[in-house]
């Protein structure tokens, strides 16, 4: 199998006030977007919300540009490459799919998550870990997943080949194998057996991730995230948030009622004297089409 070479990448991640701002975008677009409000009216309203001081203002310029000819985000995301992640831009544009089953708030969610880890202080493990949770909790295709994953800026040259060398093995080979194979805990055990490094790794992960990912394997993955996320405090990915129903209950309460009292109405007539069917009949007869 022939590695793909990765793509240049950003020499630097962007400063953590562009994060900070980020997340809170993504954070408003999640709350307003149930407003009914179009996405190109909610960004020229956020856009006043947002720090001046940042680069996002005029990110969202882009974005509003491209909104108006195509009614889509995730190509100007993809274009500007050197504010928005590939990881970013993949998601945007699953949301936009009209054939996947992956919705807008969804994606809104992780994204926001995404941003604030970031701000506080991202490494690459955990966010790997937390990018490929994204993945699978949200059955998001893997190969195009894990492409955008390794141009992530987060990311240095040998965690991108990693990165690519896991799609053509993820589904065959247990994910906790792979992670506890490319870990310290795994490198300390060959040295302790006295075998060569040679072949091995790379070393990817810290010993205490190695130690879950063993005690971990066989077992169903998302167990593994959660894990990590107990005692490595690594960010669980958001789950989607249920749709609030309760405006719908006295509405349809109020459509049973209303059936109730015709029926109740029809047994009291019945008691008292039968029912009279002719005013049914009258009110019916041109859709029953009956002779006169």
């Amino acid at each position: 199998m022939t590695t793909e070479t990765p793509s240049p990448r950003h020499p630097d991640l962007l400063d953590r006030p562009e994060f900070v701002e980020q997340g809170y975008l993504f954070q408003l677009l999640r709350e307003r977007i149930g407003e009914q409000m179009p996405m190109q009216e909610l960004l020229e309203q956020l856009r006043l919300e947002l720090l001046a001081t940042t680069k996002l203002p005029m990110a969202i310029d882009y974005l509003l540009t491209e909104l108006k000819h195509s009614g889509l985000m995730a190509p100007a995301m993809q274009r500007l490459s050197h504010y928005f992640t590939t990881y970013q831009a993949y998601l945007i544009s699953e949301s936009e799919s009209e054939t996947g089953r992956f919705d807008t708030v969804t994606a809104l969610q992780i994204l926001e998550a995404d941003a604030k880890y970031r701000a506080a202080g991202a490494t690459p493990a955990g966010m790997f870990l937390y990018q490929f949770e994204a993945l699978c909790r949200n059955r998001l295709n893997y190969d195009k997943g894990l492409t955008a994953m390794s141009n992530d800026p987060i990311y240095d040259a040998t965690w991108a080949k990693w990165i690519l060398m896991l799609r053509a093995q993820v589904g065959l080979i247990d994910l906790a194998d792979l992670l506890f194979l490319a870990s310290d805990e795994y490198r300390r055990r060959l040295i302790e057996a006295k075998e060569p490094l040679e072949g091995k790794g790379p070393f990817l992960f810290g010993e205490k991730e190695g130690r879950i990912a063993f005690g971990n394997r066989r077992k169903e993955p998302l167990y593994l995230f959660a894990a990590m996320q107990r005692h490595l405090g690594y960010p669980a990915v958001p789950r989607p948030i249920p749709p609030d129903r309760d405006h719908e209950i006295i509405p349809q309460m109020a459509r049973r009622i209303e059936r109730l009292e015709s029926r109740i109405k029809l047994l009291e007539e019945e008691q008292r004297s039968g029912v009279d069917i002719t005013k049914f009949y009258e009110s019916n007869k041109s859709k029953l089409k009956l002779p006169e």
